[in-house]
Formats: structure tokens, sequence, C-alpha cells
């Protein structure tokens, strides 16, 4: 039993005559009768009656009807189902990234990407840099995005990545006479209260040596795991921090008083890199590549380079 010939007995019990399901199919009136002589015979039994020049089912046709018509209409959602995600209208989006990108700037990436697709759904969990590979190498996931730190092993068998470096940034409260500076250097930080990540953290270290290089003091009061929260000991000018561009962006795209905190270059420069992992076994669909590309081009609209594009990303001690 073949798909033509359900679609031939299909509309022949539909229309209880061979001349319009051949019309309704576009086809001869021969050859869905030999359609539905071939079905007859694979199954060994007659399929309709003929009285009054018109076909009567018999009653095991019913039945036959019934699983044929939920085939059809089966194959014929994935076909459309399959045309929709070809055009990105379909499917699902699972991401899963650090803190950072995941407070703001990836919800408002998925907003804007699946604004006009209704049908298509969008997972996005936030995890530690460390577990953010993980999942991904799990395959489970279209798309990670984690802190850069070559001291991490990635497992290439199972995951690929693309690395993006910046510049970290200083932030300072918007009534600190630093906010007048055009570019902060430790000399200007040395002493002043500092809030910055957690002292194993790459940023951390970079930043050490960068003051100790200068021979200035590092006054670190207060230590959190994630960027992002540093900015409210900013906002309430209990100190300044050097982050990373990135959540600068989510701060000035969404904090109730943006204007309260001033973001300035600082040097020299302290390097922050983000991964962007993708499952090894997992072929990238369409709907996972072009957000893939919009989240690139975000990155480089504030300042990204690509690895290898005067990005040293040596590991540090």
């Amino acid at each position: 039993m073949n798909l033509k010939q359900m679609s031939a007995f299909r509309e022949v019990m539909l229309t209880g005559s061979v001349s319009e399901a051949a019309r309704n199919l576009n086809r001869t009136q021969p050859s869905i009768s030999h359609m539905i002589s071939g079905l007859e015979d694979e199954l060994g039994m007659r399929l309709f009656e003929r009285q009054r020049g018109r076909l009567h089912p018999v009653p095991e046709a019913q039945y036959l009807f019934k699983e044929c018509t939920d085939v059809l209409n089966r194959i014929s959602s994935v076909s459309q189902n399959m045309q929709r995600m070809k055009t990105m209208e379909s499917g699902e989006l699972k991401i899963v990234s650090m803190p950072g990108p995941a407070t703001v700037i990836l919800p408002e990436l998925i907003c804007q990407h699946l604004g006009t697709k209704p049908e298509v759904k969008a997972t996005l969990l936030s995890r530690s840099s460390d577990a953010v590979q993980q999942l991904v190498g799990s395959q489970q996931f279209d798309l990670g995005i984690a802190d850069h730190d070559p001291a991490r092993t990635i497992e290439a068998s199972l995951v690929s990545a693309e690395t993006f470096f910046f510049d970290c940034i200083c932030a300072v409260p918007a009534e600190d006479p630093l906010a007048d500076l055009p570019v902060i250097t430790p000399a200007e930080l040395s002493g002043k209260p500092l809030a910055t990540l957690f002292t194993e953290h790459r940023s951390h270290i970079l930043t050490r040596r960068a003051f100790e290089a200068e021979g200035q003091s590092l006054n670190v009061r207060f230590v959190g795991q994630f960027f992002h929260p540093l900015l409210t000991y900013v906002e309430q000018e209990f100190a300044c921090a050097i982050i990373d561009p990135v959540t600068a962006e989510s701060w000035l795209s969404r904090a109730a008083q943006p204007n309260s905190i001033v973001f300035r270059p600082f040097a020299p420069a302290i390097e922050f890199g983000i991964d962007l992992l993708t499952p090894a076994y997992r072929p990238a669909s369409l709907l996972a590549g072009s957000f893939a590309d919009r989240l690139i081009e975000v990155f480089m609209k504030i300042g990204a380079r690509r690895m290898g594009q005067g990005s040293s990303g040596e590991a540090v001690a």
C-alpha cells in the first residue's frame, strides 16, 4: 500500500465516484481505477460495491478510510511543519547562558528574532560558565554563552567554540569626579573602593596585575560572582567597578535610572572573552544559526574582536 493508493482510495470514499475522484486529484479515471484495483489485490478483499452507477464502500473500507485519513493528514502536517522550519516560522530555540547576557541582552534579542514567528518556542536557562559548557556538550541545547577561560578544557569532541574578546570598561557613579575623565587608569582608582568578581576570575587577576604594574593600591570592598550585581554598588555610590561591555549594555538598556552610572574606557586594557558554544553532534538548525548571527552582530557593535583579531586569549595564573 502506497501513498498514491491511499490518496485515491480516500478521495473515492469522499466522493463516491471514480470520475469525481480523478477530477479532484487531477488524474485520469483509468489511473484511479487501477490504483483501487491494485489496493484491493494487495489487501485480498473488495472495498467497494457498485450500485446504480456509484461505488458503495463495504464495512471494512470504513476502517481503512479512517486509517488512511490519519496517515495522510499526518504526512501533510509533517510537510507543512518542515516548510515552516525552512522559513524559520516554527521550531524551538534552546539557549543556555552565563547570567550576564541572560539578564537582558538575550531575552531582548529573542523577542526581536521571534517577534514575527508566533509558532517558535524558546528556552533560555541561566547557568555558570562551567555548567553552560556541560549542557551544550550534552547536545541538548542549540547555543551556549560562557565567559572565556583559557584554563578551562573545552571538549572539542563535544563542543565547538568561537571566542569574542572585549576591553573591560570602568563603571563610576555619575556624581563622582572620575566621571569627567575620558579614560580611567589604576592611578585614578588607587585606594578607592572597588567591586570585582571573585579572586580566581580572570578579570580580577588581570585587574590586580594592572594595579601592581603601576604601583597602585587595589582596594577591593565588594566581591561577587557575576558582573551585573556589582553595578548596584556603583549606583549607590559605594564603589567603582571594572566590568565587561556586555553587562554595561544590559544596564543601559533596562536600568530604571541608567544615567546614575557613567562608563569610561579603562587603561591598560583588561581583556574579557566570551565563548559562543555549539554542540558538535547537533548540526545547527536554520533558526539557531540565524539567531547566532544576530547575537554576533550585537557583540561586534559593542566592540567585540574575534579570536585572532588582536586578542591574546592567554591563560593567567
